[in-house]
């Protein structure tokens, strides 16, 4: 079944806004996380490479970031981005590597759509990671656009006033 452009959209609209609804509810008391920093720096990684300052997410190395289509957001009580690769790898060969690599951080598969392309969505306790990848053709690189979210506030156990939960 082919989708049309339009149909794609409020399809990916509707799974981010289920993903942000879930991110509410996934925050579990007592729990803590530190915010990371990590420069986006593939080049001493041979097989995979993180991604961006999400060192819970990897990608195989051919995949290569793409600045252009990307942008991030960083508040005192949230982080998150649309983060864009490309490369030189088939699609089911990186959903597979996806799925494999995410379970291995310890995130949990929530959903899973495929047609002619494949959108995987996974959850964490103040964590969700949204991934549409899409085939380019025979000849064309693999496009891979990430929706990431990070609630602070749940991951450093403070309430909506960044005050501690007791």
């Amino acid at each position: 079944m082919k989708y049309g452009k339009h149909q794609h959209q409020r399809i990916v609209f509707g799974l981010v806004t289920l993903m942000l609804l879930a991110l509410t509810g996934c925050s579990m008391p007592g729990t803590t996380q530190t915010d990371t920093s990590l420069a986006a720096d593939s080049s001493s990684l041979s097989m995979t490479s993180t991604v961006g300052n999400y060192e819970d997410i990897e990608l195989p190395a051919e995949m290569k970031y793409n600045p252009k289509n990307s942008m991030s957001i960083k508040t005192n009580s949230f982080r998150g981005g649309i983060i864009h690769y490309t490369g030189p790898v088939e699609i089911y060969s990186l959903k597979e590597f996806i799925i494999a690599s995410m379970k291995k951080h310890k995130w949990k598969l929530a959903g899973e759509v495929s047609s002619q392309d494949v959108i995987l969505a996974f959850t964490k306790p103040s964590k969700t990671c949204m991934m549409n990848i899409e085939a380019n053709g025979a000849m064309s690189d693999t496009t891979l656009t990430m929706y990431v979210t990070v609630d602070v506030t749940a991951a450093r156990a403070l309430n909506a006033f960044g005050e501690p939960i007791e």
